[in-house]
């Protein structure tokens, strides 16, 4: 299995390669601020709240974009169907991780996250600029986006999957207990979901636990070969982090993009605490 991350020293080593630079912060400021203070060599930077989603409604706060948007976003970053992306942010691959899930959501085979960050890149002694780089001389990139390529959950799927397989709530784990919720109407937990806060997916540096020990982790958490899996979160941002570190250790799932503000979006749908 080819990794789906990347090191410093791999990506430096690239000729042909798009690079995105994804940082982003919840409730802000804009990551494009982070980009301009500096940023890998050529990394255009993508707008994880315009480029990564679609208007915040009832399919959640990061509802999937369309695949005609999709398409003309990531054409307007240079981004192409036969061409490597990376995608790196500063904090964790949080929001990296949620474009590469959607890069290859909409058909990217070949999309790697740079397993640090921009930390992981700068401690490795490689530049940084303020120059904006050049998108290709078309001025776009020709990437078709054909959706179905990563597994999505819907609510009802997400439900059955508490009970059927593993869910795995992504979010910290005392919003998973409804004690706080600092963002969305209603505290808790989808029934029968599991805690698996994303934070203890990376080590202190910010990069991947090795795959054994991400085996480990979820070992404990009741995924294993053979198990279906998905992930949610908030608005579906941290569940992407979750799917990959899930598929750094060699085990598939699928993503609730509407995740927990979608779900408490209908109050019909039953809410669990604790």
């Amino acid at each position: 299995m080819t990794s789906p991350l990347i090191t410093p020293a791999e990506l430096a080593a690239l000729d042909e390669v798009t690079v995105l630079d994804v940082r982003w912060r919840l409730g802000g400021p804009p990551g494009v601020e982070f980009y301009r203070e500096g940023h890998i060599p050529g990394a255009v930077f993508c707008d994880l709240d315009q480029d990564l989603a679609a208007t915040p409604g009832a399919g959640g706060r990061h509802p999937l974009p369309e695949a005609d948007a999709f398409q003309s976003a990531m054409r307007r970053l240079g981004v192409s169907n036969g061409r490597s992306v990376a995608v790196y942010d500063d904090a964790g691959s949080t929001a990296a991780a949620r474009a590469w899930w959607t890069l290859r959501y909409f058909g990217h085979q070949d999309v790697r996250v740079l397993d640090g960050g921009l930390p992981a890149w700068t401690e490795a002694g490689l530049p940084v600029t303020k120059d904006s780089p050049d998108l290709p001389a078309s001025g776009e990139g020709d990437f078709t986006a054909r959706p179905g390529g990563m597994p999505a959950l819907t609510a009802d799927e997400a439900a059955a999957l508490a009970t059927q397989g593993v869910l795995l709530d992504a979010r910290a784990a005392e919003r998973y207990r409804g004690e706080v919720e600092p963002i969305d109407p209603v505290a808790g937990h989808v029934p029968g979901a599991v805690s698996a806060p994303t934070t203890e997916n990376v080590g202190p540096d910010g990069r991947f636990l090795a795959p054994a020990a991400l085996r480990d982790r979820f070992a404990g958490l009741g995924v294993l070969e053979g198990v279906q899996a998905g992930a949610y979160c908030g608005s579906g941002v941290t569940a992407a982090h979750e799917v990959l570190a899930l598929e750094v250790a060699g085990l598939p799932a699928a993503l609730y993009v509407g995740s927990w503000s979608n779900w408490v979006a209908d109050p019909s749908r039953p809410v669990a605490t604790g």
